[in-house]
Parts: structure tokens; C-alpha cells; sequence
């Protein structure tokens, strides 16, 4: 699937040690078996805490939406988050999405994603609904997948010893691009507004 040469699909995260997505990648491989062939894994690479769901947005508008990163993040100092159990939406029993929960200083996390929707919303993007649960999708089972198999899935994942505490320095939002190809998305990032942002030239990033 290839971009609208004048749009790109995007999103606002805090990205990922290399560490832990090290140990998200071992935790894939406990859970992943030949059977489970309804369940759609993600990439480790490609797993961020997302903030803010953009969609296809105009070239144009990157610079307006770094603006605003830049005025949302004011007053809001580093912060950490670490990772807790496993979960799933609705639930383990009949689970949909399989995902990570988040910890720890999750009241700054709340503060920072809430500033970063109203700055947005000058610039045409809707407040967010339903609102914002910090976790981590880890995968996703298919749309056709049967009841007995969704149940399977959400027992194997119960019986994992799952060690949480893992870190999320929380120190900077990025703004990133999601390229969709036959073999999974592709995330660049474009920018990157540490927390308490002032007037700190920004890093160059890899080009459009």
C-alpha cells in the first residue's frame, strides 16, 4: 500500500528502549504457537506508547503539529512509567487485542497526552474517544476468529509468568510516520520535543 505523495499517516508516541523491546520480542516467543494462526502479532520494532492517533495527515501541516507538541509539553518534566501484567480487550476470556499495561507515574503520563489532544485541536483533530488507556498492543486476534480459540489464546497468556517492572523513560514525544507495506508497517521518526521543551533547537530527523 503506497502513501498519498501529499499525505502521510502518522501518530504522536514516547518510543521504546532497545532493551525492552528486546523483551517484548521474548515475550512473542513464549506466547506465539503454529495453532494460534488467528492471532496478528506485532512487531516489537514497531511497538510505541501511542499518545495521539493523527491518521493521513497533509505534509503541510508537520510543521504545525510540531508547534504544537512544542506548547503542549511545556511545564511537563521527564517522567517514569514501567510495564505491569498482561491484559486484553474486553478481557482474557474473550480476548480481541492482547496487550501490556502500564505503571507508575501514569498521572503525568494522563497530564501530557491530555495537553498534547487540546493543543491539537486548533488544527482540526477530534478530542479523543473513547478516553486514553496507556497500554502497549502486543496482538491482535482476527476479526473471524472463533469463541473457543479466542479462549485458548487468552488462557496461554494468563499461564505465562510475566515479569513486569520493566522501564519507560519517559523524556521526549515523537512525532511519527507509520508507511503500511505487504510486510508490515514501517515508523519513521520525524521529530522528537523533549519534555519541558523551551527553545532547544530541534534534532534534524530522517528526511519525508
Amino acid at each position: 500500500m503506497s502513501d498519498d505523495p501529499e499525505r502521510i499517516r502518522s501518530f504522536i508516541a514516547i518510543e521504546l528502549s532497545e532493551d525492552l523491546r528486546s523483551r517484548l520480542a521474548a515475550l512473542r516467543n513464549e506466547l506465539e504457537r503454529a495453532e494460534h494462526s488467528f492471532v496478528r502479532w506485532a512487531d516489537p520494532e514497531g511497538i510505541h506508547l501511542t499518545l495521539k492517533f493523527l491518521g493521513n495527515i497533509p505534509l503541510r501541516q508537520v510543521g504545525e503539529i510540531n508547534g504544537a507538541m512544542d506548547g503542549a509539553v511545556q511545564g511537563i518534566p521527564p517522567f517514569r512509567l514501567e510495564i505491569s501484567g498482561l491484559g486484553g480487550f474486553p478481557n482474557l476470556g474473550q480476548p480481541r487485542v492482547l496487550w501490556i499495561g502500564i505503571r507508575g507515574e501514569t498521572q503525568m503520563l494522563s497530564r501530557l497526552q491530555h495537553s498534547i489532544d487540546s493543543a491539537l485541536i486548533s488544527l482540526g483533530f477530534a478530542k479523543e474517544e473513547p478516553p486514553f488507556v496507556p497500554h502497549l498492543t502486543l496482538a491482535r486476534l482476527r476479526q473471524g476468529a472463533f469463541p473457543e480459540e479466542r479462549k485458548s489464546f487468552g488462557n496461554l497468556a494468563r499461564s505465562v509468568d510475566f515479569e513486569g517492572g520493566y522501564p519507560i523513560n519517559a523524556e521526549a514525544v515523537s512525532l511519527m510516520r507509520s508507511q503500511l507495506t505487504p510486510c508490515g508497517a514501517i515508523y519513521t521518526r520525524l521529530s522528537a520535543t523533549k519534555l519541558e521543551h523551551q527553545k532547544t533547537p530541534r534534532q534534524p530527523e530522517s528526511s519525508l
